[in-house]
């Protein structure tokens, strides 16, 4: 990803914070994560990360999602016998979220996905999250989830976040440090 558009999608990203009235030091916007995947394709897939805390015991981190931006269907498995795997609670600070997991298919879902990934969807059960809303995730569940025409800021609290041993249905997707 070249250096232009990290700094872009850090900038609105941070933009959108500023709105929101999430307060973020200078240290954490400088550090954000600009995470496009391996994909080369920031606009429409990967997410803005700040991550907060992320110990032995537990993560808390700020999801930033450009308008429309998704992140692409993965879980987050067992690693050992400790643990089970990350277990998650998104909850909605602003904007619309569209979380997908298993369960009956949303006739008409709000996602609107590229062509060239929707093969990689494969779980359609949809759960809309608005500000103050929140959903938990249990280990190992593949899930998905894009934002809506304004973008979206989600508050991640979890167990320890192991980003190397997430699984991704898509196997062109990368994560920093692979």
């Amino acid at each position: 990803m070249k250096s232009k558009d990290i700094a872009e999608a850090r900038a609105r990203a941070a933009a959108m914070l500023r709105k929101a009235r999430i307060a973020v030091t200078r240290n954490e916007l400088e550090n954000m994560e600009v995470a496009d995947l391996g994909l080369g394709d920031i606009k429409r897939m990967g997410l803005e990360v700040i991550v907060y805390e992320n110990n032995d015991r537990y993560c808390a981190k700020e999801l930033i999602l450009l308008p429309r931006q998704i992140c692409p269907e993965h879980r987050h498995p067992r690693v050992n016998g400790r643990n089970l795997g990350k277990k998650e609670t998104f909850r909605c600070r602003c904007g619309e979220i569209y979380l997908y997991v298993a369960g009956e298919r949303t006739p008409k879902p709000k996602a609107k996905v590229p062509r060239k990934y929707r093969s990689f969807m494969t779980v359609w059960h949809e759960i809309i999250l608005r500000p103050g809303d929140q959903y938990t995730l249990p280990p190992n569940s593949l899930h998905w989830f894009q934002a809506g025409d304004k973008g979206a800021i989600v508050s991640e609290f979890s167990s320890t976040s192991t980003d190397e041993n997430d699984r991704f249905s898509d196997p062109r997707v990368r994560r920093i440090g692979e």
